[in-house]
């Protein structure tokens, strides 16, 4: 037996709603992708690679470079583990496992099938993000 989801069109309106609040409240979208940008900046200089010969880390004033950071969606992402963590603990759905089910049933047992699919949905997924300017 499966446990009660959240109804999924009451979960977008809800998202549409804090979307709204967010806009009105602070002025800003919720958005993460600029921040994986900023925290690849920081990777690369902690390595020793030069960000300032690049242009993407230093155009609009350096945006998207490591000195931008810590920022509020920085904090954002934090946040969601965070919730997410604790959404989970209240409704009794925590459990620690390497491979989530639904993983194991579509890519099965091999870790590599498993990385590349995650790895390639990334990419795709974050070029679209940045594609659309978010």
């Amino acid at each position: 037996m499966t446990k009660p989801t959240w109804n999924p069109y009451l979960a977008g309106a809800l998202t549409g709603v804090l979307i709204i609040l967010s806009v009105w409240v602070s002025g800003k979208f919720f958005g993460t992708s600029t921040s994986f940008v900023r925290v690849a900046a920081v990777i690369e200089q902690s390595v020793g690679i030069d960000t300032s010969k690049n242009i993407h880390f230093t155009e609009k004033n350096g945006k998207y470079g490591a000195q931008a950071l810590p920022d509020w969606q920085l904090l954002f992402i934090l946040g969601i583990f965070i919730g997410s963590f604790i959404a989970a603990r209240a409704a009794g759905d925590f459990k620690l496992q390497a491979v989530p089910d639904m993983w194991r049933k579509n890519f099965g047992d091999n870790p590599v099938k498993r990385g590349l699919a995650a790895f390639f949905g990334g990419i795709i997924a974050l070029f679209g993000a940045r594609l659309a300017g978010g």
